[in-house]
C-alpha cells in the first residue's frame, strides 16, 4: 500500500523493505568505549568566497562538533536543513549508515544526482571531521590509512586577457616561479573573436589554431617545471573536441577537461578514444554510479569528482576504486573553501591513483584566513596528523565574509 508524502518523510515513520528498520537503528546508536554519543544539531552558513561557501557543522551531546562543506549552488542549506530531522538522535560514527539513510530518505527529492546528493555531501565531510575527533585519528585513517604525507595541488590560472596567448603564457611562468606551483590548469572556452555561433558548439578553423595558440605558449614556456592542464567547460560538439584535441596532440598537456557536454556517454567515449591527448572528465556526474559508466567505458583517461558534490569523502574514495580497477588516475576537481580542499587532501592521501586536488582560489587574498591552520604550502598540502580534517573555522573571518542575511554557527 502506498504512504503519502508525510508519512514518507517522517522520520518516525515505518520503514520500507528498502530501509533499515527503526529496531535496527535503535540498536545501532548504542556502544561503549566513549563511543555512545548523538547527533543534536545540523547547521549551515554561507561564505561570499570566489563561490557562495555552504559550510556545515554537526553538533552532538558530546559537546564535539564536526565541520564540513557542500558544493556551493542554490537551495543547499534548504536541503541540508530539511534533512536534519534524519539525523539529529543518532551515531555520528555510522558515517556509511547515515549516507545511505539519507539518500533513502530524500530519493523521492533527487538523491540520484544533482543538489540533494551535494547537500548530503556537506554533512557527510562534517561526519568525517567529527569521527575523527571522536576517535582521535585523522580523517585519511577512517578511509583505510595513506599512500603519501602531502597532495599535489594544481593551481586554476586566470589572467585579465584570458584568450592572449602570451598574457597567458605570463601568468603560467608568474605562478610557477613566484608561488611554487608545479601544476596548473588554464581554460580553453575563452573567445577568440573569430566566433560566428557559440550556442551551435562549432569550432572554425581559425578558433582551434587559436586555443592551439594558448596550449603551445602556456606549454612551451614552463617546459618540464609544471604539468599543465586546460579546461573546456563541456562547450564543444564531438566533433569540434576531436579536432581541438587533435591539433594539441604534439604539446606537453597533462589533460584537456571537459571538452563535450556531460549527458551524452557515447560521445565523450569517442572523443576520448579518438585523440591521444588524455581527457579528463567527472565534475558534473554524481556518484559512484554515474562515474563508475565513464570508467567502465573507458570513456576517461582521468576521472576528476568534486568531493562535496559527488558524494563526499568515502563517495569519492568509492569512485577511485572503480577508477584504479582501470588503472584510471584521479585529479580532483576543486573550487571550495579550506574546508573541503582538506578534505579532498585526505581522500587523496588515501588512495593510490591519486594524481592532485585543485585550487580555484590564489586570487583571493583571505582564502587561507577561513582557518586557523596553514592548508598550501609550495603548492602541496601536508596531510594533518591532527583528528579530524585537521583545519578549524576562524569565526572572526567566517563573520566578515558571510553571504548577506547568513548568520554565524552556534558556539559548540
Amino acid at each position: 500500500m502506498s504512504r503519502n508524502y508525510e508519512s514518507l518523510h517522517d522520520p518516525n515513520a515505518e520503514y520500507t523493505m528498502r530501509e533499515l528498520s527503526a529496531e535496527t537503528m535503535d540498536a545501532t546508536r548504542s556502544r561503549g568505549g566513549g563511543r555512545d554519543l548523538e547527533i543534536t544539531d545540523v547547521q549551515t552558513t554561507m561564505v561570499d568566497g570566489n563561490f557562495p561557501w555552504t559550510l556545515v557543522r554537526v553538533y552532538t551531546d558530546a559537546g564535539v562538533v564536526g565541520t564540513g562543506e557542500a558544493y556551493w549552488g542554490a537551495g543547499v542549506p534548504e536541503l541540508i536543513e530539511r534533512m536534519k530531522p534524519f539525523v539529529v538522535g543518532e551515531n555520528p560514527l555510522d558515517i556509511d549508515r547515515l549516507y545511505e539513510h539519507l539518500i533513502q530518505k530524500m530519493s523521492g527529492e533527487g538523491s540520484v544526482e544533482g543538489v540533494t546528493v551535494t547537500a548530503i555531501s556537506g554533512i557527510e565531510v562534517a561526519l568525517h571531521d567529527l569521527a575523527g575527533k571522536v576517535l582521535e585519528v585523522p580523517a585519511y585513517q577512517l578511509l583505510g590509512g595513506k599512500y603519501r604525507d602531502r597532495m599535489r595541488v594544481y593551481c586554476d590560472c586566470h589572467t585579465e586577457e584570458e584568450a592572449d596567448p602570451e598574457a597567458c603564457a605570463d601568468e603560467a611562468e608568474r605562478v610557477v616561479d613566484e608561488l611554487g606551483y608545479d601544476a596548473l590548469k588554464f581554460d580553453l572556452d575563452v573567445p577568440s573573436g573569430l566566433e560566428k555561433d557559440r550556442a551551435n558548439r562549432h569550432l572554425r578553423p581559425g578558433e582551434i589554431r587559436h586555443k592551439a595558440e594558448i596550449v603551445e605558449q602556456v606549454t612551451e614556456r614552463v617546459k618540464d617545471k609544471a604539468d599543465v592542464s586546460f579546461d573546456c567547460h563541456w562547450t564543444f560538439s564531438g566533433g569540434s573536441a576531436k579536432r581541438l584535441a587533435d591539433a594539441i596532440e604534439e604539446y606537453d598537456v597533462w589533460w584537456l577537461e571537459d571538452p563535450v557536454p556531460p549527458e551524452n556517454l557515447e560521445v565523450q567515449e569517442e572523443v576520448t578514444k579518438n585523440t591521444t591527448t588524455p581527457i579528463a572528465v567527472g565534475e558534473n556526474r554524481y556518484r559512484v554510479t554515474e562515474l563508475r559508466r565513464l570508467i567502465e567505458n573507458q570513456a576517461v583517461d582521468i576521472v576528476a569528482p568534486d568531493l562535496p558534490k559527488v558524494g563526499g569523502m568515502r563517495e569519492t574514495r568509492k569512485i577511485a576504486d572503480v577508477a584504479n580497477q582501470y588503472y584510471v588516475p584521479v585529479a580532483m576537481h576543486n573550487v571550495a573553501s579550506p574546508v573541503a580542499t582538506m578534505a579532498a587532501a585526505h581522500v587523496g592521501a588515501s588512495i593510490p591513483n591519486s594524481l592532485a586536488v585543485e585550487y580555484h582560489s590564489y586570487e583571493l587574498g583571505w582564502w587561507s584566513d577561513l582557518v586557523e591552520e596553514e592548508v598550501i604550502e609550495d603548492g602541496y598540502i601536508e596531510v594533518p596528523e591532527e583528528p579530524g580534517l585537521g583545519v578549524t573555522l576562524d569565526m572572526d573571518a567566517v563573520e566578515e565574509h558571510m553571504v548577506e542575511g547568513e548568520e554565524l554557527f552556534d558556539e559548540a
